[in-house]
């Protein structure tokens, strides 16, 4: 086994902004409200689904509604994968990452249900040894304990893994946690959040960067 490495989903293993913006375009609709555009729901993305819909509302200038949680919940676990799919090029490199011995998990602050729905409806959830969800654990990131729980649950070990993801809370989850972390280019993340960590600019960087991290040595960064 040559390590672990822990996935952040939504921006990082696929793009999930369509149904995302579809079921929060059905949730606005239902109060008499305009849609967003892609742009809006990319901002909101990133820290768990009760912020997003803070955000999403706070955009439209509408009070909290306790309501609108479990609304939009359950409405996009029924559409969850109606056009989202893995980025391109993201399939190849979990099958290259998996022949070379790589275990393989996520840590997402989707909560867990929605995550694991998506993944089997894409033929994903297979490859993971462990979902660590939003709502798995009594915190989520960038609280490295979100990250670790997932490692201890995917049977790795804190010296050899790494996290990846397209956010400044998995990069500043993956450090606080002693792990060395990669930001993904091509997720919603603006470029500023990966810090100091290495950028993959395409999925197909991602194994050289991992084994890189995964043996201490400096990686090359396509920033």
């Amino acid at each position: 086994m040559t390590g672990t490495v822990i996935f952040d989903l939504d921006g990082t293993l696929v793009d999930s902004r369509p149904d995302i913006r579809a079921a929060l375009d059905r949730l606005m609709a239902a109060r008499g409200h305009p849609p967003f555009t892609l742009e809006e729901v990319t901002r909101f993305i990133g820290d768990g689904v009760p912020v997003l819909i803070q955000r999403a509302f706070a955009a439209r200038g509408l009070p909290a509604d306790p309501t609108a949680l479990p609304a939009f919940l359950a409405d996009y676990e029924k559409h969850a994968a109606v056009e989202t799919r893995p980025f391109a090029g993201i399939p190849e490199v979990l099958d290259q990452l998996q022949a070379a011995g790589w275990r393989m998990a996520v840590c997402t602050n989707k909560p867990e249900r929605a995550a694991r729905l998506l993944l089997e409806a894409l033929g994903l959830a297979h490859r993971f040894a462990a979902l660590g969800g939003g709502d798995s654990f009594p915190v989520r990131k960038p609280d490295p304990a979100h990250v670790l729980a997932t490692l201890t649950a995917a049977g790795g070990s804190e010296g050899r893994a790494v996290m990846v993801g397209d956010h400044h809370n998995d990069v500043a989850a993956g450090a606080a946690a002693g792990l060395p972390a990669i930001f993904c280019g091509w997720g919603y993340g603006l470029p500023e959040m990966a810090g100091d960590a290495p950028v993959a600019s395409r999925p197909a960087e991602l194994p050289p960067l991992l084994a890189s991290a995964l043996a201490g040595a400096p990686s090359t960064s396509s920033r």
